[in-house]
C-alpha cells in the first residue's frame, strides 16, 4: 500500500503517523509464504481539553481543527490513539466528567475504523482512573492489528506514576503468549526510563517494566506527557515521545522551572506536530521523520 506524502503532510494531529509493514521483525511473526500487510496509525497525545491561557489562546478550537484535518485527508489511518492528558486536570469530578464528555463527542466524529485511548495523569491520577474508565474503558489493554501486538501500559492512576506489581504481573502474563521475535509496540503515557525525574519526567518503577520488556526483540515505545519529540534507547529498546496538540514544553533540564513554551501568534503551531514512521523493510527498521503541522520536515 503506498501512501501520497501530500495526504500524510495535510495531517496535523500531534504525535506520529505510523506506517507499518508491521515493525521490526515482523515477517518473523507471519506464516511461511504470507505476505506482511502494511499499515499506517495516528499517534495524538496531550490534547488537555478544558485547558484556558496565555499558552494557547485557540485552545477551544485545537482539537476539533484536528479533527477536522484528519477527516479531510485521502490518507485513511486503520486507527488512532490517544496517548493520554486527553483532558485537563481539575478538582471538580463533575467538570472532569464534562471535560471528558466534551472530549468524547469531538473525537467521535474521527472517521477511522477504531479509535484507543490511554489516560494522563491529568485525566487520572486525582481520582485513580474512576471518571476515565466511565468514559474510555480499561487503564491497561491489548489488541493485535495486522501481525502487530499493542500493549498500553497505565503509569498514571497511581498519582505515585507507579505502574505497581498488578500490572507487571498482568504484563509478564500477556507477553508471555508471544514469541521473543514478535513485532509490540508498547503505548504508555509517561516515558518508562528516567528522562528528568526532576520535572515527573519517569515512571516510578519503569526499571521494573523496562526488564519485562527486555527479551522481546523487537519492541517499540511511544509515549506523551513532555509535549516535544524526544528519541532514547534503553539497550536494544527505542522510545519515541509525542509532541503535544495543546503547546510545546521546555527541553529536559533547559530552564529552571518546568513551563509551557510561550505562545508566538506569528508561529502558533510552532512546536506542535506529528511524526512519520516508515518501514522500508522488516529487516531494516524503522525511519522515523518529523514534521510541522504545516508540512514542512524538521
Amino acid at each position: 500500500m503506498r501512501i501520497d506524502r501530500r495526504e500524510l503532510l495535510k495531517l496535523v494531529g500531534l504525535g506520529g503517523v505510523v506506517i507499518g509493514s508491521g515493525l521490526p521483525g515482523f515477517s518473523l511473526a507471519r506464516p511461511a509464504g504470507k505476505k506482511p500487510e502494511d499499515f499506517f496509525f495516528l499517534q495524538l497525545s496531550d490534547s488537555h481539553w478544558g485547558f484556558s491561557g496565555p499558552p494557547n489562546p485557540e485552545a477551544d478550537r485545537t482539537l476539533k481543527e484536528t479533527v477536522q484535518a484528519v477527516n479531510a485527508s485521502k490518507a485513511r489511518p486503520d486507527f488512532i490513539v490517544f496517548t493520554g492528558d486527553l483532558t485537563h486536570t481539575t478538582d471538580d469530578d463533575a467538570l472532569r466528567r464534562k471535560r471528558m464528555s466534551e472530549f468524547k463527542a469531538i473525537v467521535s466524529e474521527l472517521r477511522v475504523p477504531k479509535t484507543y485511548f490511554l489516560p494522563g495523569e491529568h485525566d487520572a491520577s486525582l481520582d485513580k482512573g474512576q471518571a476515565y474508565q466511565e468514559f474510555f474503558g480499561p487503564l491497561h489493554q491489548t489488541f493485535e492489528h495486522k501481525g502487530v501486538r499493542f500493549i498500553s501500559i497505565d503509569n498514571v492512576s497511581d498519582p505515585a506514576g507507579a505502574v505497581g506489581d498488578t500490572q507487571i504481573d498482568w504484563l509478564k502474563s500477556e507477553l508471555g503468549k508471544l514469541d521473543k521475535d514478535a513485532p509490540i509496540v508498547i503505548l504508555t503515557h509517561r516515558p518508562l526510563f528516567e528522562l528528568y525525574p526532576q520535572w515527573d519526567w519517569t515512571t516510578a518503577d519503569g526499571a521494573k517494566v523496562i526488564s519485562v520488556l527486555e527479551p522481546y526483540r523487537h519492541l517499540t515505545v511511544f509515549y506523551g506527557h513532555i509535549h516535544q519529540e524526544n528519541h532514547r534507547m534503553t539497550g536494544h529498546i527505542a522510545h519515541h515521545s509525542a509532541k503535544s496538540l495543546m503547546f510545546p514544553l521546555p527541553a529536559p533540564g533547559s530552564v529552571p522551572k518546568r513551563a509551557p513554551v510561550p505562545w508566538d501568534p506569528q508561529h502558533p503551531d510552532k512546536g506542535l506536530g506529528y511524526r512519520e514512521v516508515d518501514v522500508k523493510a522488516p529487516d531494516r527498521g524503522l525511519t522515523l521523520e518529523e514534521y510541522d503541522v504545516k508540512g514542512a520536515r524538521v
